[in-house]
């Protein structure tokens, strides 16, 4: 597909990066020709200097011949000013990133009014990530799954975990509940596991569970089950407004330390129940002095990296049960493992996925699309949901005897409002939603493409 991406910056760059490996044609229209150089240089992509908004500019870029344009610029006005002149022109999608909290409540009325195909907010799925991580802490990361009705989420394998040493094969017998362990993370390697494999100390798992067995879950395995009563949020950005919102509203406490003093009043009108402080949360005398030690958890949320890994490393040292620490260099994730960092959000990535999946529903031409996407292991790993077809060829055999290609898991099956985790001798029946856990560069747009040979191909 020919798709037009305006702004170079942290989630336009990522877009144009992921997008271009999946064979798409992509021109990137920025204001800063260094910046469009610097993508020359790695992507093979076209560029080109100037005002996105601009009629001329989208004209130059052919954004009439264009499936999709994607408006990702640091200025909401401008990203929606750049999507109407683009449906003007004739290009066929067009999505915009909204970050503003005054336009939260307007989204469905500026998709209908402008003919935005889609609106993203990177801090409104940030917050909403962290929200659910803290809803059950000893998770590393969780995200649902077929609507809700399944979990998929990471944890940690300690020394003295029950599951360490244990073969997958006789996890149900450990977990005394159906789960699918669909990842191992080890020292940074990432195995797509089978029955014999075993998991180890160290290791990163992540697992596939009904939404209603998550609880017992965790109570079966003896996880932390702490409740989150009280929480600091370090940095007043939009996505501590929006967290902080929930987190009131389900009843937590929150206190928010903001060295901007009219940001601080900002917050302080918009959430009149949370403490705001005027202050510097990277000096660990002043989180000492506000109460650090009493917290059940601890979120750093400023615009510097750096800032925000150092005070979550001093939060968990002096033994915050829970911190959860957002970053936007993804290179950070590799060179601070085991430094005593517990949860990392990385609000790009959750954007660009959003849209990527937004783009194979639109790629696929074969039905069977791409429903949900869902990145795990830093990007590494995808689960994936797919709505079976009513002509498909898969359907009505035992996944058993399908042939799915290498790396690749069927993790769960959905069907008249219930999701159970797949066995051999399951099968696919039209209208099912298919959870499927594959290798990132795999890059799968229909459940067809899962297996080495559709049924119908298959030798006498």
């Amino acid at each position: 597909m020919k798709i037009v991406i305006v702004g170079d910056g942290k989630v336009g760059s990522s877009l144009a990066e992921q997008l271009s490996k999946e064979n798409h044609d992509i021109t990137v229209i920025d204001s800063n020709p260094q910046r469009l150089q610097n993508e020359l240089e790695k992507l093979d992509i076209m560029t080109l200097s100037g005002n996105g908004a601009s009629l001329d500019v989208q004209r130059a870029a052919n954004v009439d011949q264009s499936d999709l344009l994607i408006a990702a610029t640091s200025s909401d006005e401008i990203n929606m000013l750049c999507c109407i002149v683009a449906r003007k022109l004739g290009a066929k999608k067009t999505i915009a990133r909204v970050r503003n909290t005054d336009y939260t409540s307007q989204l469905q009325f500026l998709k209908d009014e402008l003919g935005l195909s889609l609106t993203v907010s990177p801090e409104r799925a940030a917050a909403r990530e962290i929200f659910r991580i803290l809803q059950f802490p000893s998770f590393l990361k969780r995200d649902t799954l077929a609507r809700g009705r399944a979990e998929i989420v990471e944890l940690k394998i300690s020394d003295d975990s029950k599951l360490a040493g244990v073969k997958l094969k006789e996890l149900q017998n450990i977990v005394k509940l159906k789960v699918l362990v669909c990842v191992i993370d080890r020292d940074g390697k990432v195995i797509v596991p089978g029955g014999n494999d075993e998991i180890l100390p160290g290791d990163k798992i992540t697992v596939t569970a009904p939404h209603s067995d998550l609880a017992k879950f965790v109570k079966n395995l003896k996880l932390s089950a702490t409740k989150i009563k009280d929480v600091m949020i370090i940095g007043g950005s939009h996505i501590a407004f929006y967290l902080a919102d929930d987190l009131i509203k389900s009843g937590v406490g929150v206190k928010i330390i903001e060295k901007n003093a009219e940001r601080c009043l900002v917050l302080a009108e918009k959430l009149p129940k949370a403490i705001i402080i005027n202050a510097d949360g990277s000096k660990h005398d002043i989180l000492l002095e506000e109460g650090i030690k009493d917290m059940d958890a601890v979120i750093t949320l400023t615009d510097i990296d750096e800032e925000n890994l150092i005070m979550s490393i001093f939060a968990n040292s002096i033994g915050v049960p829970k911190t959860i620490t957002k970053i936007n260099r993804t290179e950070y994730c590799d060179l601070f493992e085991n430094k005593g960092l517990d949860s990392i959000i990385i609000p790009k990535q959750l954007t660009t996925t959003s849209i990527i999946r937004y783009v194979r529903a639109m790629s696929n031409t074969t039905g069977g699309s791409v429903r949900a996407l869902h990145r795990l292991v830093d990007d590494k790993v995808e689960a994936l949901e797919f709505v079976a077809m009513p002509d498909a060829s898969y359907l009505d055999i035992p996944l058993s005897k399908l042939e799915i290609k290498k790396d690749v898991i069927i993790a769960a099956i959905g069907r008249q409002g219930k999701i159970q985790i797949a066995k051999g001798d399951d099968v696919i029946l039209p209208g099912d939603i298919v959870v499927v856990i594959t290798p990132a560069e795999q890059m799968i747009t229909d459940l067809s493409a899962i297996f080495k040979k559709l049924p119908e191909q298959t030798e006498n």
